[in-house]
């Protein structure tokens, strides 16, 4: 650990089951679920038809007026990442840009901007289809693709600024200039482990005193056709098309795969003496990161390791970076997206890493309500482990009764339960990406 103590002082999930700290987490209490047909387009050729949506987050209610044009060169995915920015600046009492521009505070910013960062994960964000079609469709010649035509009809019948709108790195793009962060400022492309990584780095860069805040975390939106066909090309989704609330099962005994959601959340991490010089709240300490590649066979690029040996090094080397021996963790916020597969892999990890403990340490597993959010996935997952620490309580693991008895994990399936988390474990893994990591959390205190 650094001598520059690292606190999480605000949060900004946007999520299917609620958008904000307290719709969030009072969802999860509920045992809520947000997976339901798909309505954004039509999936009926589809062998998994379902996915997690959210409804009513429209990109004006995050930004200043005099930036509303530029939602017309905004994916969902970063209509998604300016919603979480909002929250969670907002839900930390940061006084930047956008809100003293959008009325809701006056003065100078509380912190410096040269000395607010930024690091963002972000997923391989899928062309607007009829945008993309008609195009293509004018380019084509006897219904063949032509590349000459593309060039001189086709590109024609998009607009100028069109790949502006798919580059991952326009989600931080977009929020560092409505929020005017110009300190440190990067993107993190690792699927489902992009929102993990990129509070990791985060962390690092105020640990090592080139910012006193950054905002943090991911988002991604696979509620389209593309990101639908890719997940069902890997076998990974499950196919429960008549019980969608059902459908996803993490460490269930009965789950057949996972189910594709779009959401994230962005968090802010801030130096705890800057923290506390403007009186924020603070909601835990994060104190330790690791990050591992388990680099996938050539033969089966998409299938994890067994024995999960690369979640495994990540999560020793978060618990070597915070300087805490495995029996300190009081709770395991597991990635466990409900394949068969892959949660067995992380389970591995879990019990190689708890040990005789692992019967005693509860595991939290989010997605039974929420699905895969790919690259916004990890910031949920962290997102519920810090307010599970502030609250005192585990959620419940919803539609994971019975748990699968070869993951032999502690979960919480009944109720949720009291639970004094002094340190909590946070793992993330990319679904056939080999990248993997870890993020340790601790209660605070002075």
């Amino acid at each position: 650990m650094n001598g520059r103590r690292v606190v999480i002082t605000g949060l900004g999930p946007v999520t299917p089951i609620g958008v904000g700290a307290a719709a969030f987490w009072n969802a999860l209490l509920e045992g809520a679920s947000g997976i339901r047909r798909v309505r954004a387009f039509d999936p009926a050729r589809f062998e998994s038809q379902m996915c997690g949506e959210i409804d009513g987050v429209e990109v004006g209610a995050y930004v200043p007026k005099s930036y509303r044009k530029a939602a017309k060169i905004m994916a969902r995915d970063i209509v998604l990442a300016m919603a979480g920015a909002y929250e969670a600046v907002k839900d930390a009492g940061l006084k930047t840009k956008c809100i003293v521009e959008r009325g809701e505070a006056s003065g100078p910013p509380n912190a410096d901007p040269t000395r607010v960062g930024a690091n963002i994960g972000a997923g391989l964000i899928c062309a607007d289809l009829p945008e993309l079609a008609s195009a293509l469709y004018s380019a084509s010649d006897n219904g063949d693709f032509s590349l000459a035509r593309w060039g001189t009809e086709g590109m024609s019948n998009l607009t100028p600024l069109w790949l502006l709108k798919f580059l991952p790195n326009m989600l931080a793009c977009h929020v560092t200039i409505v929020h005017d962060c110009q300190g440190p400022s990067n993107t993190i492309t690792c699927g489902e482990a992009s929102s993990h990584l990129a509070i990791g780095e985060a962390f690092r860069t105020i640990a090592r005193g080139v910012a006193d805040v950054c905002i943090c975390g991911g988002a991604e939106s696979k509620d389209n056709a593309m990101a639908l066909l890719r997940q069902s090309l890997g076998n990974r989704l499950s196919r429960r098309n008549d019980q969608p609330e059902r459908a996803c099962r993490p460490f269930g005994a009965d789950r057949d795969g996972t189910v594709v959601s779009e959401g994230g959340g962005l968090v802010i991490l801030e130096e705890l003496e800057h923290a506390k010089a403007r009186g924020a709240r603070i909601y835990a300490e994060l104190v330790g990161f690791g990050a591992s590649n388990d680099a996938c066979s050539p033969a089966q690029p998409s299938k994890p390791h067994p024995d999960g040996r690369g979640t495994l090094l990540a999560a020793r080397k978060a618990l070597r970076d915070a300087a805490i021996d495995v029996g300190q963790v009081d709770m395991i916020g597991a990635f466990a997206a409900g394949t068969v597969e892959h949660d067995r892999s992380e389970a591995a990890a879990i019990r190689a890493l708890l040990g005789d403990r692992t019967a005693q340490v509860p595991a939290m597993a989010i997605k039974g309500g929420l699905g895969n959010n790919g690259a916004g996935s990890g910031a949920i997952d962290f997102t519920a482990a810090v307010l599970a620490i502030q609250n005192g309580t585990i959620p419940v693991a919803v539609n994971s009764n019975p748990v699968d008895p070869v993951c032999g994990l502690k979960l919480i399936t009944d109720k949720p339960v009291d639970a004094r988390i002094d340190h909590a474990l946070s793992i993330g893994y990319a679904l056939g990406g080999g990248q993997n990591a870890a993020l340790v959390l601790r209660r605070y205190q002075q």
